[in-house]
């Protein structure tokens, strides 16, 4: 085994109820973490220095087992449903006493970081993990302190996460064994019975849904951002598996966030300081930013290597489709720091269109745009959530309820606020199927859609003819520049005309199925976006 020169540090954890903890290691540097990573037995690492790592029996996040506590904070405020589940305020206190006792005799990595790029929304955050790649992962996806920041470091959120704790659903009040949970009175989240270590990212994620727009009137979103050379600031919408982190990842461009991001009165700003990609199928042709940031410091999560190399089999899907890499920012070589930039002047809402309907690009009006945005149409994609087996179309409020612990029309009215008062361009962007349905079909060739964004961009989409969609209305560009001009129109990519035709009946009728849960805040501006099916 390695030995290890690094000494525990002395300091304390004894005020969140930790007194007997074997060792603490505190903000230990990557390299570090890495070496504990290895003399555990917690990875191995490839031939391109990244560390390799399991996350065990969850191979993604598990959302019906991710509450939130209930209490005379939360009660009136948190959109209380199948996403924002209560949990007992007593039985979270129960449950924190025996985590917490768990912990005796472990040995701890924690790590002080923030939240928020943005020093006025920042958050805080310590997190103590008791398996060192998890401490690598946080140091990777948070933003990192500089030394000085850390002499007067006052924590505003803790995360404690044991996957090796095992809860008792009878008497701790879980659905089983594993949870998630969010105490945003006491400000801790619980995390035991998983490895996946999304759920770290996520929840903080979840917490930030709730303190920017209910505290702060700062509209949080589940999206990617970039800025182009002349300060022209684009937004990228959409759940994971659309395409935010690659599109994004633009050489061209200067990346602020791949994931998750804050619009204050005058700026963008990222809420983490590294990337969480999916690494299925992964190409350096394809996707070479990506590609390239996965080196010492980085992790891939439920990889393999091809047969008696160390080299990563991307396209090896024994584990699970949801295989991802984590990294910092820096790692992409035109990471805007801080990440942070002005109000945006286009943002794309991306879908994986299991239907093959939905057009590859498309202008939206304010109305239709604000319908989009409360829809959040796309597909999941196999392996991003536990049971998810194969593609299926689903609506997400805001391209990310599972995130958002307020009602989705807290944050459409902030959306619709801030989009009419800067008269934003909005696309819709399909980078699912075309010429057919999920199975008959074909993916969207990135190329085209890597063309298509850049076009909108550039501003050369301004001066084109459009045609207008029958059943969704929006506006569709008759030319591209670098992509077929039947590309653009999804009926034309289709054999069967009229199959396609009630294919678009079919969902637009689902789109406006799924808005009635909506119909009682939507001012008549919101619904003139609907379809017309």
């Amino acid at each position: 085994m390695l030995d290890l020169e690094i000494k525990p540090d002395k300091k304390s954890l004894s005020d969140l109820g930790i007194h007997t903890a074997k060792n603490i290691f505190w903000n230990l540097s990557p390299a570090e973490l890495i070496e504990h990573a290895l003399a555990n037995k917690e990875g191995v690492l490839t031939d391109t220095g990244a560390l390799m790592a399991d996350t065990g029996t969850f191979t993604g996040r598990s959302p019906k087992d991710r509450f939130i506590v209930k209490d005379s904070k939360t009660e009136d405020s948190v959109w209380w449903g199948d996403i924002n589940i209560p949990f007992d305020e007593a039985k979270f206190d129960r449950l924190y006493i025996k985590m917490t006792d768990f912990l005796k005799g472990k040995n701890l990595y924690v790590r002080e970081a923030f939240a928020g790029a943005d020093t006025k929304y920042r958050l805080n955050l310590k997190v103590i993990n008791t398996l060192a790649w998890h401490n690598l992962f946080c140091y990777n996806m948070f933003l990192r302190p500089h030394e000085e920041d850390l002499e007067d470091f006052e924590t505003d959120f803790t995360i404690i996460c044991a996957p090796e704790f095992q809860a008792d659903p009878e008497v701790d009040g879980t659905r089983q064994s594993n949870f998630a949970i969010i105490n945003l009175s006491k400000r801790i989240l619980l995390i035991g019975g998983t490895a996946y270590a999304g759920e770290m990212k996520k929840g903080i994620f979840s917490v930030l849904n709730y303190l920017l727009p209910f505290e702060h009137g700062v509209l949080s979103m589940h999206c990617s951002a970039n800025v182009g050379k002349e300060g022209d600031t684009a937004v990228f919408f959409g759940l994971s598996g659309t395409g935010k982190t690659t599109l994004s990842a633009d050489p061209n461009r200067s990346l602020i966030g791949d994931d998750e991001h804050g619009w204050n009165e005058d700026s963008i700003f990222n809420f983490e300081g590294g990337c969480y990609a999916k690494v299925i199928d992964l190409s350096k042709e394809k996707e070479p930013e990506i590609w390239d940031a996965i080196k010492f410091g980085a992790i891939v999560e439920n990889t393999r290597f091809i047969p008696g190399t160390r080299t990563v089999d991307y396209a090896n899907k024994e584990v699970t489709e949801n295989t991802r890499t984590s990294y910092p920012i820096h790692h992409i070589n035109n990471a805007l720091v801080p990440s942070k930039a002005g109000i945006p002047k286009n943002i794309f809402f991306l879908t994986a269109d299991a239907f093959g309907v939905i057009p590859p690009i498309s202008k939206l009006n304010k109305s239709q745009a604000m319908y989009h945005f409360i829809s959040g149409y796309t597909a999941k994609v196999a392996g991003t959530e536990v049971g998810v087996t194969e593609p299926k179309t689903t609506f997400s409020a805001c391209f990310g309820a599972a995130f958002l612990p307020l009602n989705p029309i807290e944050y459409a009215r902030l959306f619709g606020e801030k989009m009419e008062k800067h008269q934003v361009n909005v696309w819709l962007i399909n980078t699912g199927w075309t010429g057919g349905p999920y199975g008959i079909g074909h993916r969207m060739k990135l190329k085209y859609t890597r063309a298509m964004i850049g076009a909108a961009l550039d501003g050369k989409l301004d001066h084109v003819n459009y045609r207008t969609h029958s059943v969704f209305g929006v506006s569709i560009p008759e030319n591209c520049p670098n992509v077929p001009d039947e590309v653009l129109s999804p009926r034309a990519t289709w054999t069967d005309k009229e199959a396609y035709d009630k294919k678009a009946r079919e969902l637009g009728a689902a789109f406006i199925h799924n808005f009635e849960k909506f119909k009682d805040f939507a001012t008549e501006d919101i619904l003139a976006g609907a379809p017309k099916w």
